[in-house]
């Protein structure tokens, strides 16, 4: 610490040809080396020109790069084989103590020279402390060649900074496209107040009408015959087609819910910093797996009151399907990551871990919060439902349910998707996302949007008397998931450059279960909106 180094030999290195063609692929493939200094990530500062003095930062530096010789049309692959270090420190006046706050590098493809044969004290002529000659140019750049050599070097220079070690991390985190952000938020809120006025008109205006004219205490002479939603008042709670399933998707939307909820709480306190590596994924998955607790409790209620009996099963649907589908998924991709012998892929040890947790702490909490789920008294439903159901009329072609479902999940797409390029290229593009803040936003927004227009759908579906309301109410505003998983292949194909197979299926595989976890969340959003919304509507009438 406090000391520069110049020009140090790290090792010399003669290529063999299978290390030289794998070091080409790496080329090619534009590999990153990552190293970390005192929990910091080592980054190269880049230049932007399009704004004075400002500097965006690279996460590790390129493996080499590809390029020409003047006059030749040949195309060789060039070594990052010198690299000079910066690292950044802060003096405390107090204590006489320095600590990192920096940790920066630029790399160099540089053909070392030397004098004589090569041996433990060879001194390198393109490269020398005591000539004072240092590396700040790739004119005489290193080839990537079988049986040539490669001598690797390295400089440090220390640099005293003003940044305090407890704000290191504010250049790293520091956001460049802040308007982007408000510009999506006022996207999106545009989009809310729209739907907002939409419910706020059927609510207070046909409602508030509808309501009074079928409550007036009316003569036979004005007696006129029941149209709209009030029709199928005897029909409207009625336990839909595979009720069991629809238990287990609300209970398992439930667990998703509340975990992102407080996660959200959680990063938005500060407690979930990059610099507190992989703190994100382990507060995820830990409440998860507590969250049990409440997807037991909910599917088992909305099970006693579809009259269900066999709740323990959908206590074990509800404990196994989500998780085991997104298991499954992960666990081929895994092996797909394995096969490329990539220190990317999860150990077996950490996948053992996750599955003792899954078995060990989720599943009993789900059968636990089931237990007094069921032990409740069932919800009463505001009216009787008739024995023999009502026939349906025939349905306008915009009431059509897949048009009508797929008409939903647009808006609650719309709503996030400019938030959802940033997360995606934080993602895939090695750059930190630490906008907790702008996401919480938008993440009210989407749970605003999903219930607003399932409300709206629902109505317009009750008013052309459909009573089939609780799986099109899932369904509605899940669709949205749908747009996300398209919008995710758009993003592959218009952002990325990914020509590998297996880096193309861990794309989509991890989009996929992404997809399939927004699904069960804004399905059970657009679910427990439409449901408190038919018994407000349903419990505000009289009937006879």
């Amino acid at each position: 610490m406090g000391e520069p180094q110049m020009c140090n030999i790290v090792c010399r290195k003669i290529l063999d040809k299978k290390v030289a063609k794998a070091f080409k692929e790496k080329i090619d493939d534009e590999y990153r080396v990552n190293m970390i200094l005192d929990n910091l990530p080592l980054v190269v500062p880049i230049r932007r020109p399009d704004r004075e003095n400002a500097v965006v930062y690279q996460y590790g530096y390129h493996v080499g790069l590809r390029g020409k010789y003047a006059g030749s049309k040949e195309e060789k692959h060039f070594i990052n084989n010198h690299l000079t270090f910066t690292v950044k420190y802060h003096k405390d006046p107090l204590s006489d103590s320095a600590r990192i706050v920096g940790f920066e590098v630029k790399p160099f493809s540089v053909k070392h020279e030397y004098e004589g044969e090569w041996n433990e004290k060879t001194r390198l002529t393109t490269c020398d402390p005591h000539a004072k000659r240092a590396v700040t140019t790739s004119e005489s750049p290193q080839e990537v060649e079988e049986n040539k050599e490669i001598i690797f070097t390295y400089d440090v220079e220390f640099q005293e900074s003003d940044i305090k070690w407890a704000s290191r991390w504010d250049t790293y985190l520091l956001m460049a496209d802040d308007q982007i952000h408000w510009f999506s938020i006022v996207n999106s809120l545009m989009i809310v107040i729209f739907l907002s006025g939409m419910v706020a008109m059927i609510m207070l205006r046909t409602l508030y009408r509808d309501i009074s004219k079928y409550n007036q205490l009316e003569t036979q002479e004005e007696a006129q015959e029941e149209t709209g939603w009030k029709l199928v008042h005897g029909d409207v709670f009625r336990p839909p087609t595979n009720s069991d399933l629809l238990c287990v998707y609300v209970g398992t939307g439930v667990q998703f819910c509340g975990m992102i909820i407080v996660t959200m709480i959680f990063a938005l306190l500060g407690f979930l910093s990059p610099s507190n590596r992989g703190g994100l994924i382990t507060a995820m998955l830990l409440l998860w797996v507590f969250m049990g607790l409440f997807a037991g409790y909910s599917s088992a209620r909305l099970c006693k009151l579809f009259k269900g009996t066999k709740w323990k099963k959908v206590t074990l649907k509800t404990a196994f399907m989500f998780p085991a589908t997104v298991f499954a998924i992960f666990f081929v991709l895994n092996a797909l990551i394995w096969g490329q012998k990539s220190s990317g892929a999860v150990p077996f040890g950490t996948m053992f871990a996750l599955v003792l947790l899954w078995f060990g702490i989720s599943v009993p909490l789900v059968y636990v919060g089931s237990y007094f789920g069921f032990k409740k008294p069932a919800i009463e439903d505001p009216v009787k439902t008739n024995k023999i159901p009502r026939q349906i009329p025939e349905q306008a072609w915009y009431m059509n349910p897949a048009f009508s479902i797929l008409l939903g999940g647009i808006l609650p797409f719309g709503a996030v998707f400019i938030e959802l390029f940033f997360i995606l290229t934080s993602i895939w593009l090695h750059q930190f996302y630490y906008i907790f803040g702008f996401l919480f936003i938008v993440f009210v927004i989407l749970i605003v949007t999903c219930a607003e227009i399932t409300v709206v759908l629902c109505y317009f579906q009750l008013c052309s008397e459909d009573y089939r309301w609780w799986w099109r109410s899932y369904l509605t505003s899940g669709s949205s998931a749908l747009y996300l998983f398209l919008y995710a292949a758009f993003y592959f194909f218009t952002k990325l450059e990914i020509t590998k197979p297996v880096s193309g299926v861990l794309y989509f595989g991890y989009m996929l279960i992404v997809s399939y976890a927004f699904f069960v969340l804004t399905g059970t959003i657009g679910f427990y909106a439409c449901f408190w919304f038919t018994r407000l509507i349903y419990s505000s009438v009289k009937i006879d």
